[in-house]
């Protein structure tokens, strides 16, 4: 069933889990999302991001036609949405959520641009995430690790001027693979959990590590974004089932990759604590 992310993340807040959410962008990695979270009778939440797939229009129709027809909660976001046009090409397309991020912007700019989309997606019912302070890249993470950490502070004032819904946070994760041993600042977390009465969110969950996930969900995280480990995860199985001679076909290799990408993620959702949470 089609929901809202603030439905999702509002339960998960209170129940002291996190929703998964893997970056999707075609049938095949929706599908094999929808598997997992069935499976495990799970909450999920499906991140599209314009890198992977520049047709949103038509993802939003497959992830709605999809979504409607599952067995679970599903709520369909827009990740990393760089500009209000972005935004609202989401809104009209079915999200149900989006994330307006300008956290490479200074705070004002952030602020503004925020508001201007919280604005419009309020009134349509769509909920907003936002971030503060900036998650850079994995493979960068000698500085981006520790560079532009949100300030507990800082966050209470960005909330309040905002009305947004969720707040992505930067405790010490990146995106992709990292180069360096991810360490997450866990005293910041939790002094931001005591300070933000909404949910947050958490960047860069692939390869930062099961037991360093599983305690930023007890300190508070209730959304994990996922990608890299499970397009890995998903293309390891297909190259796998290409090798074999009597397998080797194009239906048989998409299926592995749905099982592959499936397996990944069963495995996450386990960690975040929101199987049987649906």
């Amino acid at each position: 069933m089609l929901v809202t992310m603030k439905e999702l993340l509002d339960k998960a807040h209170i129940g002291g889990y996190a929703v998964a959410a893997p970056n999707v962008w075609d049938e095949f990695s929706i599908v094999a999302s929808l598997k997992a979270a069935e499976e495990l009778n799970a909450p999920i939440i499906l991140d599209y991001n314009k890198i992977m797939s520049d047709d949103i229009m038509r993802f939003g129709k497959i992830a709605i036609m999809l979504s409607e027809s599952a067995k679970v909660p599903v709520a369909i976001n827009l990740d990393h949405g760089r500009s209000y046009d972005i935004c609202l090409q989401a809104i009209r397309a079915g999200f149900t959520s989006v994330m307006i991020d300008s956290s490479t912007l200074p705070y004002e700019e952030n602020v503004k641009e925020v508001k201007e989309v919280t604005e419009i997606a309020k009134r349509l019912g769509v909920t907003v995430e936002a971030e503060l302070g900036h998650v850079g890249q994995g493979s960068n993470y000698a500085l981006d690790g520790v560079n532009a950490l949100t300030d507990p502070m800082e966050a209470v004032r960005f909330v309040e001027e905002t009305g947004i819904d969720a707040l992505a946070v930067a405790v010490g994760t990146a995106h992709g693979a990292y180069k360096g041993t991810p360490h997450i600042d866990f005293e910041r977390l939790k002094e931001l959990r005591k300070s933000v009465s909404i949910p947050l969110v958490l960047h860069g969950g692939s390869s930062t590590g099961d037991d360093l996930l599983n305690k930023a969900v007890e300190c508070g995280i209730c959304k994990v974004n996922l990608s890299t480990d499970l397009l890995v995860a998903g293309t390891e199985t297909f190259n796998e089932c290409m090798k074999d001679e009597k397998m080797g076909v194009m239906f048989f290799a998409q299926q592995a990759f749905i099982e592959g990408f499936k397996e990944k993620l069963c495995h996450y959702i386990k960690i975040f604590m929101s199987d049987n949470k649906a």
